[in-house]
């Protein structure tokens, strides 16, 4: 084992043990019995706190015990199984960060998140393009996860597909010190460090990891620091105000690139020899900060006003030279910042004496980027190909009202307009690179509305419809085929969008949610053609997306859970369209690729009590194949995997000791967790782990 992974792992060892020798009670008593959540409050849905029960739309929370307990919290993807309609593909390359797709949006990026727009702590994660990375979220210090899809994702915006929001936990009053240290298959290790507690009136939470890995595949090693802090103070008995600051460090992580079909049945965990030739990798430097005062004013009015800023730093080696005076290089270097503002007005009271909620809000973003490109020599720094002052600004209004209009009828109506404005200026005019600056608008309004019939006290059935709207990002224009300078002939995607589901309570200890969907989409954008890392869009005409959504949570007693979901989905072309160069023929009806027909989750938790706070799971997943292509002439097959996992909770005087070991896959099953969509070269394959395991320990001591 290195030696820096070595110290890694034997710090985190010793500051729990550090902080176990601190304690000094007579015996350890184990934790009581886990309890499931089954009627959680949400905001992403209506911006407003509400049962999740009472909103007319699909939206989950996985709360901080289900991030954490048994889970390396390395990525975002340990638990989104849980929630329906939602694909985190597990792809193993850390260079590239997740692949998520929502209701089969976002399923064709590279790299990133598109279509579903990210959030920590009201303080957007998304790019004002519409392009974010999760590698940035904190999950040791994370309260919980929404998770919103469907209609009412409009009022966020270029978010077809939906929102993902993560909330860091609230200070403790008390100081609390907390450690938790992970080692795991490929000499992975997951080490942090976490504080909370309230000094002077001010509430405060920081945390700190490193994460280290030498990747199931060859030359996918990786290394990521994260830094995650809030403060919370009041200015007054009206005023709060929030601060929060993150920071992601990931240098020189490798990137295996896909494999042939050939390739992955012949050895899934080998790398395309041009991976080596090229020493292709990346490294990510990001800080950001925000700050949210919210003031009320009176009983039934208050104002939000958000505004954040920070900078993210990125260099990638691409899969070849890139020597040409045209070919923009075959190194990517980007330095970009951003930062926006907004304010929001509530308001709630009555009207005709039933009850109102009324919100408005306005929100400015700005998102400045450097864009270079270099030769790459063989894994070296070459000579300038590109140079370019790449701006996009965002100017969003919106409104959002719910009335009680029945006693068993609830209104909810909401609009959204947008202008998003790009603006690229090109320094790279040498010999045949001709001058390719230019400037694109986009403007939308789109209108949402839902309906919630309280058919019971226990039963909600509702109905939504909303229109949807998804810009371009600056990567999707980057490049564009047989020519130099940004694609701004790539228009927005538009989305009519509409919802019909149940919401069931049968009692105490059970939930049941349903939905089923029906998605038209207009101008979809889609990959043109996919080299080395280098992606080419175009759109594409019409799509239709049909499909339905199942959950089940239920708590049976004496410490036995369970957890199961289902999702069925209909992505389909319904438009013919070419792509590729030379241009091939895509006909109406075939599948958009990187979307699973079918997908399911299982999970049964055993907590008994006692037994040194022993508990167990056993977890299953399964995944329908994954086309690979507009064309549907290749596909990753479907998959069944089962997860595995053991613990035991101790509480000695104040503090709380857990210790796990999980074992993933555990029938060693050869499957394909991601697909690279399009890829000119075949190599659309990313192979998922065979058999890997974990192991941890954490402690939470209150002072």
């Amino acid at each position: 084992m290195p030696l820096n992974r070595f110290v890694a792992m034997a710090f985190g060892f010793t500051l729990v043990a550090a902080i176990a020798g601190a304690i000094s009670p007579a015996f350890a008593q184990s934790t009581s019995v886990a309890q499931v959540t089954l009627d959680p409050v949400v905001v992403t849905a209506t911006r407003r706190a509400e049962r999740s029960f009472d909103v007319p739309a699909s939206v989950d929370s996985i709360d901080g015990a289900t991030i954490r307990d048994g889970q390396p919290q390395i990525n975002l993807s340990e638990t989104l199984a849980r929630v329906p309609g939602v694909f985190a593909a597990n792809r193993g390359n850390y260079a590239q960060d997740l692949q998520i797709s929502s209701r089969g949006y976002g399923a064709r990026a590279a790299f990133g998140v598109r279509g579903v727009r990210l959030y920590q702590d009201n303080i957007p994660a998304t790019m004002p393009d519409g392009q974010g990375q999760t590698g940035s979220f904190s999950l040791l210090s994370a309260q919980r996860i929404e998770i919103l899809r469907g209609p009412f994702s409009t009022l966020y915006g270029n978010a077809s597909g939906g929102v993902i929001a993560v909330f860091t936990e609230d200070p403790t009053l008390d100081p609390v010190l907390a450690g938790t240290v992970t080692f795991g298959s490929y000499d992975t290790s997951n080490v942090g460090v976490k504080a909370s507690g309230t000094v002077g009136g001010v509430g405060f939470v920081a945390a700190v990891s490193r994460f280290e890995t030498d990747g199931y595949r060859d030359h996918s090693a990786a290394s990521r620091n994260l830094g995650n802090a809030k403060l919370v103070g009041d200015l007054g008995a009206a005023t709060r105000i929030t601060l929060i600051g993150s920071s992601q460090y990931q240098p020189e992580s490798q990137d295996p690139l896909g494999l042939t079909r050939a390739q992955w049945e012949a050895n899934p965990r080998q790398v395309d020899p041009v991976a080596i030739q090229f020493d292709t990798r990346k490294t990510i430097d990001q800080q950001q900060g925000g700050a949210a005062i919210d003031h009320a004013l009176s009983s039934n009015s208050a104002v939000r006003i958000t505004g954040y800023g920070g900078r993210r730093v990125v260099r990638q080696y691409l899969s070849f030279s890139g020597i040409g005076n045209t070919s923009a290089g075959g190194v990517v270097d980007l330095d970009r910042d951003f930062a926006g503002m907004g304010a929001r007005f509530l308001w709630s009271g009555e009207l005709a004496g039933r009850p109102v909620t009324f919100t408005a809000g306005a929100e400015f973003e700005r998102q400045h980027e450097v864009r270079q490109g270099f030769v790459n020599d063989k894994g070296a720094l070459g000579a300038l190909r590109r140079d370019e002052d790449d701006t996009v600004t965002g100017t969003n209004f919106y409104a959002e009202a719910k009335a009680r209009v029945l006693p068993a009828l609830s209104l909810t109506l909401g609009v959204r307009t947008s202008t998003v404005r790009y603006k690229s200026e090109d320094h790279y005019i040498v010999g045949p690179n001709p001058d390719d600056s230019g400037t694109r608008k986009f403007t939308n309004t789109s209108p949402v509305a839902g309906v919630v019939w309280h058919v019971a006290e226990n039963l909600n059935a509702y109905a939504s419809y909303g229109r949807g709207f998804e810009t371009p990002t600056f990567a999707e224009l980057a490049y564009r085929q047989g020519g130099t300078g940004l694609n701004f002939a790539l228009a927005p995607a538009t989305s009519r969008a509409y919802e019909v589901g149940v919401k069931w309570l049968p009692s105490p200890k059970h939930r049941i949610n349903a939905a089923a969907f029906a998605i038209d989409t207009d101008n979809e954008i889609v990959v043109d053609a996919a080299t080395g890392g280098r992606t080419t869009f175009k759109n594409a005409g019409k799509t239709r997306r049909r499909g339905a959504e199942l959950a089940w949570d239920s708590d049976f007693g004496s410490g036995l859970t369970a957890h199961a979901n289902y999702t069925y989905i209909k992505a389909e072309f319904a438009d013919s369209f070419t792509s590729g160069a030379p241009p091939v023929a895509t006909p109406a009806g075939t599948k958009l690729p990187g979307v699973p027909a079918q997908q399911a989750y299982g999970e049964l938790v055993w907590t008994p009590g006692g037994y040194g706070g022993f508990n167990a799971a056993l977890e299953v997943q399964y995944v329908g194949k994954l086309y690979v292509n507009d064309r549907n002439t290749d596909a990753a097959p479907a998959y069944t995997v089962g997860s595995a996992r053991v613990g035991f909770a101790q509480v000695w005087g104040k503090a709380t000791m857990r210790e796990y070991v999980r074992v993933n896959n555990f029938t060693d099953k050869k499957y394909v967790g991601s697909v690279i969509v399009g890829d000119t070269n075949g190599r659309h394959f990313e192979s998922a782990p065979g058999r890997n395991w974990f192991a941890g320990a954490s402690i939470d001591m209150p002072f």
